[in-house]
């Protein structure tokens, strides 16, 4: 409960927005309610003001080289930005592209570091986004002037949320890292050190848990530790002093000398060292923003307002075409059906060879015949036809014989399919007969596979006439017909032909 003395408090906060320790004697418990993320509207830019970069800079420019780092190798001293920057280097989650853009650019290194290091403490909210292209209406764009001077992309809140988590010393990773101030403390006791790594740290610091805590054992009241990164009446430099003496508090080992003690807080132990009070003037003159900031963030945010003009002109013309889709094309009409001669016809039915005439060089590429079986011009025969001349061999004693594949061969190449084939009996079609016939023979009554024969040609078939046909002859002792020439009785099938 804010005793009587809290109206001079309300007049001052409707003028300069700020906490004056001297004239609060709210309890620190009621503290840790007031509003601390930053709250600004969609494009709106984030002013020194509203970042304390005068705070940011005085925590991240101060040379002491007195925290060790144990993510480095050979665990140097460092100060506070080199460990900082060095432990969301080595998170997990920082991708490879940050990591490229950390190495090559410093200045964006530390630059993210600032805005990581207000995510950490609460002051930079997760809908936060620092790129204009952004789509998604769970987040709302910032530009940043002071803090977005390089060409590195700051990401957006969530994005650097995870980051932070995952910032871990490498045997945090096996089993909880500590997450109250008395488990820190538990650590060091026990030679750990550093306890916990410097994200964690301030993440344990920032918790509402904690912070009766804190402001009881570190801070004379009202303060607590989240005041230290809000627009109060302290100077800049001495906020950073004492964050600068937490971190080195529960980092190093008990009972080392804090470089970072002044007289109040070596006359009282536990307490960070004292904070200088500002006047209203004097705090006028910190954290202000350069009018090239000041233009840039106009800049951008217009740009942002072009982006999403453009986003609800798509989205609106998209919608549209939903609701009043195109009429479909009209119907192509099919084409006129194709009427062809009786000579057309005859034209598309003729063979291969006649549409496509074979290369007269010998063994040429474009012969439709073999190149190992030449087959000679056929004899026009006087009285006959052209086709039917052309599809005939030549019967002479001195042609030499075709086996069944040139034969085939041949045949596919020369003959006519749609010709009568009545006529064509010259001496390779009949020997192509005898040699089926000879086939059959050897197939008929024997397995499917028969043996091979010894001679390679076997004598031509000769047909045997059979005697007429009888009518079978009654046994004397019944009625069941006996075979004529045969003692054995007939088994009702047709007698085959012999050849």
């Amino acid at each position: 409960m804010a005793s009587s003395s809290s109206a001079p408090l309300m007049d001052l906060q409707s003028h300069s927005q700020v906490w004056n320790p001297q004239q609060v004697n709210t309890p620190p418990q009621y503290l840790g309610r007031k509003t601390l993320p930053i709250k600004r509207g969609d494009a709106e830019a984030l002013t020194r003001e509203d970042l304390q970069y005068d705070l940011l800079y005085f925590i991240f420019a101060d040379p002491h080289r007195v925290f060790i780092d144990s993510m480095a190798p050979g665990r140097p001293l460092v100060n506070f930005c080199d460990l900082y920057v060095n432990a969301l280097f080595c998170s997990t989650k920082c991708s490879k592209v940050l990591k490229d853009k950390m190495v090559e650019t410093p200045e964006f290194a530390i630059e993210f570091a600032k805005i990581a290091l207000l995510t950490n403490v609460g002051r930079i909210n997760t809908t936060m986004a620092f790129f204009p292209e952004m789509k998604t209406a769970l987040r709302s764009y910032h530009p940043v002037p002071s803090l977005q001077k390089t060409d590195g992309n700051l990401q957006d809140a969530p994005r650097i949320k995870n980051c932070l988590k995952a910032a871990l010393l490498p045997s945090e990773f096996k089993v909880s890292p500590p997450s109250t101030p008395a488990e820190i403390f538990a650590k060091s006791n026990a030679g750990n050190i550093p306890p916990t790594s410097v994200v964690n740290l301030i993440f344990v610091l920032s918790s509402a848990a904690h912070s009766m805590y804190l402001a009881q054992t570190h801070f004379e009241p009202p303060i607590e530790f989240l005041d230290l990164f809000l627009p109060i009446n302290l100077s800049s430099a001495s906020r950073a002093r004492a964050f600068l003496w937490l971190m080195f508090h529960y980092l190093s080992a008990p009972g080392t000398d804090n470089p970072f003690d002044d007289e109040y807080s070596k006359a009282n132990p536990g307490k960070v060292p004292r904070m200088l009070n500002l006047s209203r003037e004097e705090m006028m003159l910190e954290n202000q923003d350069p009018p090239e900031e000041i233009e840039w963030g106009k800049r951008m945010s217009a740009l942002r307002g072009e982006f999403l003009q453009e986003l609800v002109n798509e989205m609106t013309q998209e919608e549209r075409r939903r609701k009043n889709p195109p009429p479909p094309p009209p119907p192509v009409a099919p084409p006129p059906p194709i009427t062809l001669s009786a000579q057309e016809l005859a034209a598309i039915r003729r063979p291969k060879a006649h549409r496509n005439p074979p290369s007269t060089s010998e063994g040429s590429r474009g012969s439709s015949y073999g190149h190992e079986y030449p087959v000679p011009p056929p004899p026009v025969v006087p009285g006959q036809p052209a086709r039917a001349a052309q599809a005939r061999e030549p019967s002479g004693e001195g042609t030499e014989q075709r086996s069944m594949l040139e034969h085939a061969w041949h045949m596919i190449n020369t003959v006519d399919p749609l010709e009568d084939s009545d006529n064509e009996a010259d001496e390779h079609v009949r020997l192509e007969y005898n040699r089926r016939l000879r086939v059959l023979s050897r197939l008929r009554g024997k397995a499917p596979t028969p043996p091979p024969e010894d001679s390679a040609f076997l004598p031509e078939p000769q047909y045997r006439p059979q005697p007429p046909f009888q009518q079978p002859a009654q046994s004397e002792s019944g009625d069941k017909p006996a075979h004529a020439g045969s003692s054995k009785p007939t088994t009702g099938k047709l007698r085959q032909v012999a050849w």
